[in-house]
């Protein structure tokens, strides 16, 4: 349906693969992409910014799993890493490292990409070259991530050509495409909508999809195509004309994106041939977000922050204040639930879950001129995220290392694809006999043909869910993938002893890949306490300007009472400029000083700003103090399956030398998370404005700071609260 003519270049000139899976999420797909083991074996049982403390789940690659960059330079490669870096542990991303958890540490000699989930491609402020943060979109308004990060790799590639012609290379791309948000230039936007690709709706969409797909031979001419869950999603004819309108318009900003990043993607891959080596260079071209991310809501977003922080977007104002500018820097956009299933047809679910094949089944196409003569063939192996590292070894003649750095390596629990090269394997049984799956608890196991699933219990669009939950209690299904391609006839209560075979052996994966403890909680993972250099401290004093410290680092403020107190100093002709931020556009607060008069913001996922305002402060020294009281009972209510103590209201009071000059009450504070690519900030701002009609970036500070002292105060339980949390934990596991 949407235009990608470099990925059906691969596809043409190489090798297609039509049951080719990954772990459902971000973070631990590229875990298990980078090193060739089981996502929760090197720490990646979840995103990075939800870690825990189990090892399959902490986030930290150990040094006896090296990776696929470090042994290609191991044995002379020049080995390069473009794009998303989801795969530093979030409490280790500042300028001042460590770093051996950084590309750079990880065997990759150059690395020019953002660090963390997702980034705003207009405007970056989590883009990095090596170890030093970087803001190239400062001044340059038609700055674009997916093009920059192109021409980046293509100039690198180009230069090692120039400089070492006869070493071999290896460049990781990962363009944040299609990730949310979805920013395309808008060119893109305009040729896509005029192709008028998705008028029918997604119901139309999926039965256009499966019908292509069996046209191309990518699934069999029986395969069923899963029903439309009508007990969750909409049809097409079910809506409104506004809705209608709305949802055109997200899903032809998405689209334009995925054509946009293949674009991009084709200018990296005719660099190659513009040098001559394409005939033997490998190319793997892995295409998708997982499964297709329903992390938009069932409206879509124009701010994915938004739907984070359990805010749903109604389609009067997404058309109203968001429609002409969707896809634009000011937006953060994601679209309605309804497209990304369709997108994964002929599945059911999405990205996130796990359990069933919407989820975690990829389209891959891989070329190498020189060795594969099968053009435009098609192989149907079932095959593994983890599969990608020993199939490239394979291919260079190197064996895994038994030593690195003095450390004895694990063994690589992938195997090759390199035998489904050979056209007279096209057939081959794979070699990929058993994997299991596991994500926010949802589970399953493949073996030998045959899947047993776990009935999914919460929607990846419901970020609250999963509160309380023990998924060794989820329902379990059964299918047949010989006969059933598509997961769609479960066949459990036909084959009890089968799906006992099968659930036997999940447990005993789960035991052997660092699984368990199996949790299926998403939000109160967001924030539940993890290594850090402000833990244990309440306490912070800046003397300095410092830039980019990342949330994983900074003081967070959310669910507690804080107070932040800026000594500065104004000269005689007045002053203004950022003292201090954290977030940006998108959601966050600013402290700052506008045409010489002190400002505390609040941005609420930019659909509200909550904004304390002082008089003209007079020249000379100023004590600008911002006191803020909290009414709920913080985070501690998590440990009860209650998000209740989150989110909640509270008071602030904006003070000059000890006067008050304003006070307001905030009803709703933001529960989970502030601007996920943002930074905290002192005496400039970085990213994005927390409020555009007052600034824009960076407005350093024009006077001078001395000091700014931000103390916080998290509530603490009483041992009343405490009870009742446990009183009505005890209710809901009894309604349950």
């Amino acid at each position: 349906m949407i235009p990608t003519p470099s990925l059906d270049r691969i596809a043409n000139n190489g090798l297609r693969y039509t049951n080719f899976n990954s772990t459902a999420l971000c973070s631990p797909t590229r875990a298990a992409l980078i090193t060739g083991r089981n996502h929760h074996s090197v720490g990646y049982g979840v995103i990075a910014e939800q870690a825990t403390g189990f090892p399959g789940y902490d986030s930290v690659i150990t040094g006896d799993k090296a990776t696929i960059g470090r042994i290609l330079k191991d044995h002379g490669y020049r080995t390069s890493w473009f794009g998303k870096n989801h795969n530093t542990p979030a409490f280790q991303a500042t300028a001042i490292g460590p770093f051996d958890q950084w590309p750079i540490g990880m065997g990759f000699e150059y690395f020019y990409g953002f660090m963390g989930g997702d980034t705003n491609q207009w405007q970056p402020a989590n883009l990095a070259r090596n170890t030093t943060y970087i803001y190239p979109f400062v001044g340059n308004p038609k700055f674009n991530l997916i093009t920059a990060m192109a021409d980046d790799a293509i100039a690198y590639i180009n230069q090692v050509n120039t400089l070492t012609p006869d070493q071999p290379f290896f460049v990781y791309y990962v363009p944040g495409g299609t990730h949310a948000p979805h920013h395309p230039t808008p060119e893109w936007i305009k040729k896509i909508s005029d192709m008028h690709l998705f008028d029918a709706g997604w119901n139309k969409l999926r039965e256009t999809i499966f019908a292509n797909q069996k046209k191309l031979g990518v699934i069999p001419k029986d395969a069923n195509l899963t029903p439309w869950p009508d007990d969750l999603l909409k049809r097409w004819d079910q809506l409104s004309d506004d809705e209608k309108k709305l949802f055109l318009r997200q899903v032809d900003v998405f689209a334009a994106y995925v054509a946009y990043t293949d674009h991009e993607i084709g200018r990296v891959i005719q660099a190659v041939e513009d040098i001559g080596k394409l005939d033997n260079t490998l190319i793997i071209y892995i295409n998708g977000d997982n499964g297709t991310s329903a992390e938009g809501t069932l409206l879509g977003t124009p701010n994915e922050v938004a739907m984070f922080n359990g805010v749903e977007v109604p389609v009067e104002v997404q058309l109203k204040e968001f429609y002409d500018v969707w896809g634009s820097e000011q937006t953060y956009n994601h679209m309605a639930v309804p497209w990304a299933w369709a997108f994964d047809t002929p599945f059911s679910w999405t990205k996130q879950i796990a359990s069933h094949f919407g989820g975690v089944r990829q389209g891959m196409a891989i070329s190498w001129p020189k060795v594969i003569k099968d053009k435009g063939g098609i192989r149907h192996q079932f095959h593994h995220v983890i599969d990608i590292v020993p199939t490239i070894l394979e291919a260079a003649g190197i064996r895994q290392p038994e030593i690195v750095d003095g450390i004895p390596q694990s063994p690589i629990e992938g195997v090759s694809m390199l035998y489904t090269f050979d056209e007279k394997k096209a057939d081959a049984p794979s070699t990929h006999k058993t994997q299991y799956f596991e994500m926010f608890g949802d589970h399953a196991i493949y073996h030998d043909g045959w899947i047993a699933s776990t009935k999914v219990m919460r929607p990846p669009w419901v970020i609250a869910g999963g509160l309380g939950a023990d998924p060794a209690t989820f329902p379990w299904e059964l299918y047949d993938l010989n006969k059933d391609w598509t997961q769609s006839e479960d066949v459990a209560a036909k084959y009890p002893e089968k799906l006992k075979e099968l659930q036997d052996i999940f447990w005993k994966e789960a035991k052997k890949y660092q699984v368990l403890p199996l949790d299926a909680t998403v939000a109160t993972r967001l924030i539940t306490p993890r290594p850090s250099i402000t833990a244990g401290r309440n306490v912070f004093t800046w003397t300095a300007p410092l830039t980019g410290t990342p949330n994983g680092d900074a003081p967070s403020v959310l669910n507690a009472s804080y107070k932040l107190t800026a000594e500065v100093e104004i000269p005689a002709g007045g002053a203004e400029g950022m003292l201090i931020t954290q977030g940006g556009r998108f959601a966050g607060y600013g402290f700052y000083v506008l045409k010489n008069k002190p400002v505390f913001l609040w941005n609420l996922v930019d659909l509200k700003r909550i904004r304390w305002e002082g008089p003209e402060l007079t020249p000379g020294k100023h004590t600008l103090e911002f006191d803020f009281k909290y009414d709920g009972l913080g985070m501690g209510t998590l440990a009860y399956a209650s998000m209740s103590g989150i989110g909640r209201s509270g008071s602030g009071v904006l003070k000059v030398d000890g006067k008050e000059v304003a006070t307001k009450k905030m009803e709703r504070t933001l529960p989970l998370i502030m601007q996920w690519d943002e930074n905290l900030d002192v005496g400039s701002d970085t990213g994005t404005p927390v409020e555009d009609a007052d600034y824009q970036v960076p407005f350093a500070f024009t006077g001078k700071i001395d000091t700014i002292t931000l103390t916080i105060d998290r509530p603490q339980l009483s041992a009343e609260d405490i009870e009742k949390l446990k009183a009505a934990q005890r209710n809901n596991k009894t309604s349950e």
